[in-house]
């Protein structure tokens, strides 16, 4: 039974280790510097196309199967390769030129495939392949330019290179990290003739500076020493100078004495002038004091009670003009008040009678309208009772106008001063018949009556006129 057990294990440590051998062998790491191409089974990578057949892994680890799949690393370091080509200039002038390109395989999975599908297994021959297209590309460029412009613009040569021999790079799967021109070589000496002119110049602007230069210092030798020679002078005339006061120095302490004696009198002469000028201000600081002070004093209080007096007059005389001024004003404004009341009163009056007379205008135009309507109303009424019974109104006029036809009889009477009267009554009622019979006045005036049916037209009143209107009188105070 143990027996059994160690077998057991043994054979489990042995297929652990087994595993993990066969797990060493089978399993593969890309390095950040290389691309594993693994080929041998049918794979697809994004952006490569279809039916290449191989794998490409970067950065990571893949398993790969022993005998059935093959796989092959890619360098992805920098590679290099110097640049010494001649050329020919648009001008036929030979130059060789020197430069160098840095390289590299691109790091996306297209770049790659291209350079394992050219490069695989000459990946040492990629430096040589670079220089044939550069080389080839840098001959028709430098073909096209002149000799002055590679030299002005070096920057526009590399560009152009590098534009030119891009596409070609990208089929390889390469990118170039750098191009450099070093040196233009140039066998026949033109770019060295072509510089002579230029070094003449500047040979000559040396020339020139150094003889500017060279002037420049003997002026400055010169002014020097003109410098040395006046401050020689300066320095004789300073020296006489010095003499001169040592001289005057020694005159004058031989005078010394004598001139002391004169200064000590001019000072007495001084002090004796200064005390009679002090006892001059004195006197008159006196004399300010006991007369000129009193004087002005007394003529400032004249001149103060002059103007004082000035002013009282002035102030008088300024309220009597502003009394008086005050009262025309007043006498004006009472004035002004007046006349104003007045004109309005006359106004207030004259409008009052014109709107009098033009009421009374109305109310007679008014009444006598009336009046002229009534009057044809009645004549127009009377027509018609006329038309339709004549004796109706016959007698209507008779009873209305009896009175007159009465009066009419009696004036048979008017001259008889004594009647006599038989049978009473009716004997006055047939003297009055007779009468009426005899006179026929009253018959007259019946058939006066009868033939004009109707009056004349009578005349509308005359209306009374209207009380005049008696203005009222505004009372107007005074003030």
């Amino acid at each position: 039974m143990p027996m059994s057990i160690g077998v057991l294990a043994g054979l489990i440590v042995g297929a652990v280790l087994a595993a993990v051998g066969l797990f060493k062998l089978m399993w593969r790491v890309a390095e950040p510097n290389e691309a594993l191409v693994i080929s041998g089974s049918a794979h697809k990578t994004e952006g490569i196309a279809e039916g290449m057949g191989f794998r490409i892994v970067t950065g990571r680890g893949t398993l790969v199967v022993p005998g059935v799949q093959a796989v092959r690393k890619l360098s992805l370091d920098l590679n290099e390769t110097q640049l010494n080509v001649d050329c020919v200039t648009h001008q036929g002038i030979p130059l060789r030129v020197k430069g160098v390109v840095i390289f590299k395989i691109g790091d996306d999975f297209v770049s790659i495939a291209n350079a394992a599908r050219r490069f695989l297994d000459q990946q040492k021959m990629m430096p040589e392949r670079v220089h044939i297209v550069f080389a080839g590309h840098l001959r028709s460029i430098v073909g096209g330019l002149t000799v002055e412009d590679m030299i002005r613009d070096r920057e526009k040569l590399t560009g152009q290179t590098r534009a030119a021999c891009g596409t070609e790079m990208e089929k390889l799967g390469l990118i170039v990290d750098s191009l450099q021109i070093h040196e233009i070589e140039d066998p026949t000496g033109y770019i060295k003739n072509l510089a002579m002119p230029h070094a003449a110049a500047v040979q000559r602007d040396a020339r020139i500076a150094q003889a500017a230069a060279n002037l420049l210092a003997t002026e400055a030798e010169q002014a020097a020493f003109a410098r040395m020679s006046e401050a020689t002078r300066d320095s004789e005339i300073l020296q006489a100078g010095y003499q001169a006061e040592r001289d005057k120095a020694a005159a004058t302490a031989r005078q010394a004495g004598p001139l002391s004696e004169a200064a000590a009198r001019q000072e007495v002469v001084v002090q004796e002038t200064r005390v009679a000028e002090l006892e001059a201000d004195r006197r008159e600081q006196q004399l300010q004091a006991d007369v000129r002070k009193p004087a002005d004093a007394a003529a400032y209080e004249t001149r103060t009670r002059a103007e004082a007096d000035r002013d009282a007059r002035i102030s008088a005389a300024q309220a009597k003009a502003k009394e008086t001024e005050l009262a025309a004003t007043a006498d004006a404004a009472a004035t002004e008040a007046r006349a104003l009341a007045a004109a309005k009163a006359t106004r207030a009056t004259g409008e009052a009678e014109a709107a009098a007379t033009e009421a009374r205008g109305l109310a007679e135009a008014a009444w006598a309208k009336a009046f002229g309507l009534a009057e044809a109303e009645a004549i127009k009424a009377r027509a018609a009772a006329l038309a339709e019974n004549q004796e109706a109104v016959v007698a209507q006029q008779l009873a209305e106008n009896w009175p007159a036809i009465v009066e009419a009889g009696a004036g048979a009477f008017g001259n008889v001063e004594h009647m006599v009267l038989l049978n009473g009554a009716e004997g006055m009622s047939e003297m009055f018949a007779k009468a009426l019979t005899m006179g026929g006045t009253g018959l007259g005036l019946a058939r006066q009556l009868l033939s004009s049916m109707s009056p004349p037209p009578a005349q509308p009143p005359t209306p009374e006129p209207p009380a005049q209107a008696v203005p009222h009188q505004i009372p107007i105070q005074e003030a």
